[in-house]
């Protein structure tokens, strides 16, 4: 069975400037989804596609360790994202809040279990 990467695509839209998000936070608000689908659906990314990659890290904050992981660090730190002393994203202070509205609707998203679901990630 394939996923529709576009999906996926969309929703990391959805992670605005200083802020990132984890491959499992992306995973987690697509029924179907995991972590590692969110990752191959970054590395088969079609040129041309808008989503912000560079926004997505590991859940410690850390980038992988891939020829693209320098632009990848460029592009975090050109946006004022904050690194700590180990090299991983400072991810209590730039943590992404979660879809829009917007999204939510159009999706068809139950808004409550997005909403519990965000809650979660603070833990």
């Amino acid at each position: 069975m394939t996923y529709d990467y576009n999906l996926i695509y969309a929703l990391i839209k959805q992670v605005p400037k200083r802020q990132v998000a984890s491959y499992g936070m992306i995973a987690s608000l697509l029924p179907g989804v995991t972590a590692r689908m969110v990752g191959r659906a970054l590395s088969h990314m079609p040129r041309g596609e808008k989503a912000p990659w560079h926004r997505i890290v590991n859940s410690s904050g850390a980038i992988a360790s891939r020829a693209s992981a320098g632009e990848h660090r460029r592009r975090l730190l050109a946006e004022g994202v904050a690194f700590h002393k180990n090299g991983n994203v400072d991810i209590g202070a730039h943590r992404w809040r979660g879809p829009s509205p917007v999204w939510i609707a159009k999706t068809c998203a139950d808004p409550v279990e997005v909403m519990e679901t965000v809650a979660g990630w603070r833990r």
